[in-house]
Order: C-alpha cells, then sequence, then structure tokens
C-alpha cells in the first residue's frame, strides 16, 4: 500500500497544529533549549537523594574515557571490592589495559575460526555477515570477562598503565577491523580450496601481524611485577616477582563458576538457558550464557547479593531516561510525550522486538535503598570517571530497574535452587542479530 502526500492534507496539518494554542509554547520551549532540557521532570527526580540503607564501602571510580570497555571496567571493579574487603584496600585498582590486550588477540583468533567454519557460506549469509560487520570491537559481556582472567590473571594498574589507544579506541578499531576483513577473505579462498596446511600458516602470519598491531597500539603485556601498596590502615604491604595468573591464584578464590547472568528479555521464554556463541571471546574459555527471567528474580538476588555485601555487574540500556551530567536514571526523567501531545506506549518486550531498547553499557551495582522491605533507588558506580554523576557514582529509581535493565550477575547462592539447576543445563544457542546480544 502507498500513499503520497498532498498539499491538501499538509494544509490540514497546519491547522490542525495552529488551533492548539499550547503547540506554539512547546515550539518556544524546545526550539530555544532543546528537547532534553525542555522535557526534563524535576517533580519526579526529587525522590533520589542518594541516601542508601544498604551500601558496599568504595572508594574512587575508574574511566574508560573514549572506548567500549565498559564491561572490563565493571568486572574488575567486583574484583577489586573483593579484594578491597579482604586486603583492606579500597583504593586499589587494577589494569584495564592488560585485560583489553590479550581481548584483542583472542577476538581475532576466534574470528578466523568462525569464517573458516562458515566458509561453505556465501558472503550474504547473515551469520557470515554479522561475524564481517564486527569482527572485533570493544563491547563484552561479563563471561567475555572470566575467560580472560582466567587465562590471563590479573595486574595492578600501575603495572600496565592505560594508553593512549585503550582510552581512545575508534581509530584503531577501523585499521584492526578492516586487516581483519582482509585476512577472513584470503582463509575463506583457501578454506574452499582445501588448503589445510596453507590455512594454517596463513592464520600465523595474521595472528602475529595482529599481536604486533596491539603491542604498539596498548604496549607490550607485563610478565612479571611486584605488588606493593598501603591498605586502608597504612600498612606496607609487598610481593615481588609475581606473574598476573600468581596474583589471581594466590589472592582471589577462583569462584568465577559460581556466577549467572540472570537476564530480562521478555520477548524470550522465561526460566530458559541461553547461549550467545557470537559473542564468545577466547577458544576454549568460558561461553557466554544468560538465564532470562523475569524482572522480580534479578531484583530479589541482587537486594540479596547487596545485603551479602558484595556488588555485582550489571547491563543496561544507560541512554535511555538518563542524565549522564548528574549521574541519574529515572524512568519518568524526559516525558517527551507531553511535550509533543502523543502517548507512546511500548512495553520492554516490544521495545527488544523492534530494536528500540537494549543492552548498551556495563556498571557496578553498589547500594540500594530499601523501604518498607521494597527498593527504593539503587546505587551505581559508573566507569565515566569521576566529573559525572557524584564524584563518579549514578542514582537509579526502582522503576528504570524494572523498564531499562536487562542482566545481573549473581552468585548461585543468592539464588532459589530452581534457576541455579536451570543455569548449569543445556542452553540454547541464539544468533548474532538476538535482541539479547
Amino acid at each position: 500500500m502507498k500513499h503520497q502526500l498532498t498539499l491538501a492534507e499538509i494544509d490540514r496539518f497546519r491547522k490542525d497544529y495552529k488551533d492548539q494554542k499550547q503547540n506554539r509554547i512547546a515550539e518556544m520551549a524546545v526550539v530555544n533549549n532543546g528537547l532534553q532540557k525542555a522535557s526534563l521532570n524535576t517533580e519526579g527526580i526529587r525522590p533520589l537523594n542518594r541516601t542508601f540503607s544498604i551500601e558496599i564501602p568504595t572508594d574512587n571510580v575508574t574511566d574508560q574515557k573514549q572506548s567500549g570497555r565498559c564491561w572490563v571496567f565493571a568486572a574488575l571493579n567486583v574484583l577489586r571490592h573483593e579484594f578491597a574487603k579482604k586486603y583492606k584496600a579500597k583504593s586499589f585498582t587494577f589494569s584495564q589495559n592488560y585485560l583489553f590486550f590479550w581481548d584483542r588477540i583472542e577476538r581475532a583468533n576466534i574470528f578466523f575460526d568462525n569464517i573458516l567454519n562458515t566458509a561453505d557460506k556465501p558472503l550474504d549469509d547473515r551469520t557470515v555477515h554479522s561475524y564481517m560487520q564486527a569482527p572485533d570491537t570493544d563491547g563484552g559481556q561479563w563471561h567475555m570477562a572470566v575467560s580472560l582472567i582466567r587465562k590471563y590473571g590479573l595486574v595492578p594498574s600501575y603495572a600496565q598503565e592505560e594508553s593512549f589507544t585503550a582510552n581512545n579506541t575508534a581509530f584503531f578499531n577501523r585499521a584492526l577491523n578492516n586487516k581483519l576483513r582482509e585476512d577472513g577473505l584470503v582463509l575463506r579462498k583457501l578454506a574452499q580450496a582445501g588448503k589445510d596446511d596453507e590455512i594454517e600458516k596463513k592464520r600465523q602470519e595474521f595472528l602475529s601481524e595482529v599481536y604486533r598491531m596491539a603491542v604498539i597500539a596498548f604496549g607490550e603485556p607485563v610478565q612479571k611485577f611486584d605488588l606493593e601498596f598501603k591498605d586502608d590502615d597504612g600498612k606496607y604491604q609487598l610481593k615481588q616477582d609475581l606473574t598476573p595468573l600468581d596474583f589471581f591464584h594466590d589472592y582471589f578464590t577462583d569462584d568465577l563458576d559460581d556466577y549467572v547472568v540472570l537476564f530480562n528479555a521478555p520477548d524470550h521464554e522465561y526460566d530458559k538457558l541461553y547461549a550467545l556463541p557470537f559473542e564468545d571471546n577466547v577458544q576454549g574459555g568460558t561461553p557466554v550464557q544468560f538465564l532470562n527471567t523475569k524482572i522480580e528474580n534479578l531484583k530479589e538476588a541482587a537486594l540479596k547479593q547487596l545485603e551479602g555485601g558484595e556488588t555485582f555487574w550489571f547491563g543496561c540500556d544507560v541512554g535511555k531516561q538518563s542524565d549522564r551530567q548528574k549521574g541519574i536514571l529515572a524512568a519518568d526523567l524526559y516525558p517527551t510525550d507531553t511535550i509533543f501531545g502523543i502517548e507512546t506506549k511500548l512495553n520492554k518486550k516490544e521495545r527488544l522486538e523492534t530494536g528500540a531498547s537494549g543492552s548498551t553499557h556495563a556498571m557496578t551495582m553498589v547500594g540500594v535503598d530499601v523501604v518498607n522491605g521494597k527498593p527504593r533507588q539503587w546505587k551505581i558506580e559508573n566507569s565515566w570517571g569521576a566529573k559525572v554523576g557524584e564524584n563518579g557514582y549514578f542514582v537509579m529509581d526502582d522503576k528504570w530497574f524494572d523498564e531499562y535493565l536487562f542482566k545481573v550477575v549473581i552468585k548461585k547462592q543468592y539464588l532459589p535452587e530452581k534457576l541455579v539447576k536451570i543455569a548449569e543445563g543445556p542452553a540454547e544457542e541464539v544468533p548474532a542479530w538476538d535482541s539479547m546480544a
């Protein structure tokens, strides 16, 4: 069905607009101030007073700057809070750059595997196109951080500091992805010709080149370092000549298998485990899996983990109903429908189905305010530096949790047995273009 606009219709639209005097008021407000400022609902954010009945002691915030490494920052924040509690060192931080380096190498390797495994499919196949569209990106998941930590360990931030490129990844990403696409085309042709020996030779050549690019961009990863810090009591601590894996194994309990990613995707079947192989970053590592369940289950588990004195990693659609500078996430922060005189009613399920919403950012939950047994607001440690929010911390109202939070990483001890059993069972794979990705 086609419809061609007529001048008569446009005249009628113009008349309808002028017949409602409030339209002119809205027009002046938005033209002069912008839609965001004109629609700011100050009344709706007054209850967000940043007082929390449950609050994990934390210190300095981190800053991912112009990069998509939020998933690494949030994961390392969870671990550093554990380290802080165990060793009385709230200000201790880990090197994000170190893990990010290895992520780029591992993703290049798994990209080559994916390209070879789909060499019999045409380039315009939807799966192949997805691989070629994003061979090696910044974004990631909790399980991806787990795979890297287990294989490469951890280092303090002073042992491998941030590089300019780690903080500003866009230009490097373009260079790396163009190379990987070209390499992928070469490997596809060799696979189609059945030249297995030449494939492995080329793979080694390509991976060596990727390694060289990563070293030039991020610095060569540290192999040994001295662990040196003063704890919160001023006591000096020193342990020399540690490898990154020594540090992880000696100072942490490897309970990473005890974490479950609970997801709330109403467009998928609830109480079911899903796998996203497209997002796996380490061959032989921990697979990316989500247990999809009702939002009430995410919230109950989140409360229990905070009550247990432990922070958690979570993923959300941070750009929706948010004030970045003030550090506010409130479901009714910008009632733009009121400005335009319309009423939009897309629910969470419909927003996922239509691509209007999805998990775009990972942060760390460090507190909650519970009133009369129900959460009122949540405290968030972000990774955008101390100049946004309140010294880098955000506040979220509980309605925003329901609407725009999608996943939480929870220890099994805080989950009901039913969900634990599902998490330990088989997972259904979803494609790269699924709304959960």
